[in-house]
């Protein structure tokens, strides 16, 4: 085993887990994109590809905060460029709601992004995902949620 890689993996600390719900028509292809174009971007990203932004529900963001998520991603096509028509402006007026719910369920709103990214746009992509990280790097574990599965089965029992 290399030494020079063991201390730089003592000496990271913590690395964000960051959740992206992406439409599959663009963002996805987006992020296809920058793989297959060899582009680099930080691995802390995990993609749920979804048929639309439109589609996206609150419990989808508080279940990935549940399940051990720092950051959340939703992101899908420009305005005006849905492959089903209105998607993303239906995800844009739900935007406004999810926000207020989000913060009711006390996530700090520097965690949870949303962003229109298009299939050609490999590079806006890597952007956003290593800004995502770097914000929610400084920001320190999500705890709040953590241990909340554990604490429903163990009242179920």
């Amino acid at each position: 085993m290399d030494t020079h890689s063991t201390e730089n993996t003592e000496t990271s600390g913590f690395e964000p887990k960051i959740m992206a719900f992406v439409c599959n028509w663009c963002t996805y292809a987006g992020a296809d994109l920058a793989g297959t174009s060899r582009m680099e971007y930080r691995p802390n990203v995990r993609i749920i590809k979804l048929p639309c932004t439109g589609r996206i529900d609150p419990q989808f963001i508080i279940k990935a905060f549940e399940n051990g998520a720092d950051g959340v991603l939703v992101s899908g096509c420009h305005p005006g460029d849905c492959h089903y028509t209105t998607g993303n402006y239906h995800a844009r007026r739900r935007w406004i709601g999810f926000k207020s719910l989000m913060e009711f369920a006390g996530i700090d709103m520097r965690r949870l992004h949303f962003s229109w990214v298009s299939a050609s746009e490999a590079i806006k992509w890597v952007d956003l995902i290593n800004n995502i990280t770097d914000t929610v790097k400084k920001l320190g574990p999500f705890m709040e949620y953590r241990g909340l599965k554990e604490g429903c089965r163990e009242a179920k029992t």
